[in-house]
């Protein structure tokens, strides 16, 4: 999942930033309400974290302008304003969510899940092929209950790739929903992740297959009996 954050508090910024990306979130990090709209234009993006407090824009204004470019964007508005006008104000002008500073990161990540899942993004907390069975709100994947030792960025492979079981992911595509614009993954990057994630499935003894689409990407399919744990 890819999240942007506008946020011109810096020390603020870069705690949110190492919550979420510590829980398996590929976060963009913006200061200024022009570069989150410029960010928002080449990023396929999941949802918006929006500090209403902007040195350049009003946060209400950049909401306004993301709403009507990316109506489906799930936002969740971060401010001091704490008046009943102000939530108001931001809901009715398309916000998802309203936290009032100061928030707790666990709370923040709570809200944007919950966010997530009603606006359609994630249908489930749960996707299962074959023995593997993934939890999307601890990041965790199992098989046959017993759990996988997976990295934050194994564990969103796996979970882009049962996302879509048997459908080909292009490489640019992933590389997209896995690194965010300041941590640019490479095509070797990539690679390397396919391959750990691949022993790691073996190692558990799950009937799948991670498949390379030469020039194009990858795909996970369960395996025949014959090729299963080779």
């Amino acid at each position: 999942m890819r999240v942007l954050l506008v946020e011109d508090h810096r020390a603020m910024r870069e705690l949110i930033v190492d919550h979420l990306r510590e829980r398996g979130f590929a976060v963009d990090a913006v200061s200024r309400g022009q570069d989150a709209l410029a960010a928002a234009a080449i990023t396929r993006l999941d949802a918006v974290i929006l500090d209403l407090g902007l040195p350049d824009l009003d946060g209400m204004e950049v909401l306004s302008l993301l709403r009507c470019s990316h109506p489906e964007l799930p936002a969740i508005l971060l401010t001091a304003r704490d008046g009943v006008e102000d939530r108001l104000r931001g809901l009715n002008a398309g916000a998802d969510d309203y936290i009032v500073k100061p928030f707790n990161l666990l709370e923040l990540e709570a809200r944007l899940r919950a966010v997530l899942r009603r606006t359609g993004n994630r249908r489930s907390t749960t996707y299962s092929l074959g023995e593997i069975v993934f939890d999307t709100s601890t990041r965790e994947a199992f098989a046959r209950g017993r759990r996988i030792d997976l990295t934050r960025r194994e564990a969103a492979l796996l979970e882009e790739f049962l996302r879509v079981p048997g459908q080909v992911i292009t490489k640019d595509l992933l590389e997209d929903r896995l690194y965010a614009l300041e941590d640019s993954g490479s095509s070797n990057a990539l690679e390397a992740a396919v391959s750990r994630l691949r022993r790691k499935l073996a190692a558990a003894r799950a009937s799948l297959l991670i498949e390379t689409k030469w020039g194009i990407g990858y795909r996970l399919v369960e395996a025949t009996p014959n090729e299963r744990y080779s």
